[in-house]
């Protein structure tokens, strides 16, 4: 199975994979969005290490059961050969209604056919107010046109 744009990236092959991230993620389906890894993929997610599609799934499960109305931005900050360096923000509340907003960074490693291999992402995250919330397109993919995560200063 291959997953084009396939490394050795340029900017525009990279600057396509981060949004097929993006779209893939803004889906919240565990299933879809873990066929983007090799069946051994090796995540690092805060403090959580992660190996494998199938756990890589249940984790995205997990995930998207505590993290709801999920709306997320990644964005390119770096490339070279089979490697992409992704800043990304995203806003979800939980079961209680309290909004949060996340921001990171992503080190992402391909191989040949174009699955991510590693996935190292650095998260930080605290409690915004409702009324303070950017995010709010429709669930699902962020509109084409939609201000990109260099717009808000995150």
């Amino acid at each position: 199975m291959t997953r084009p744009p396939l490394p050795p990236f340029t900017l525009q092959s990279a600057t396509e994979k981060v949004r097929l991230a993006e779209d893939g993620w803004n889906t919240r389906d565990p299933a879809k969005v873990a066929l983007a890894y090799t069946v051994d993929s090796r995540w690092r997610n805060r403090a959580e290490f992660v190996v494998g599609r199938p756990a890589i799934e249940a984790f995205l499960a997990r995930k998207w059961a505590r993290e709801l109305d999920y709306r997320l931005i990644k964005e390119l900050w770096a490339f070279s050969g089979n490697r992409i360096a992704v800043r990304f923000a995203y806003e979800h509340h939980d079961d209680s209604g309290t909004w949060f907003r996340a921001y990171g960074n992503e080190n992402w490693e391909f191989d040949a056919d174009g699955l991510m291999k590693y996935r190292h992402a650095s998260i930080n995250e605290h409690p915004i107010k409702d009324e303070d919330r950017t995010f709010k397109w429709p669930l699902g993919r962020r509109p084409d046109g939609h201000w990109g995560l260099s717009h808000y200063g995150f």
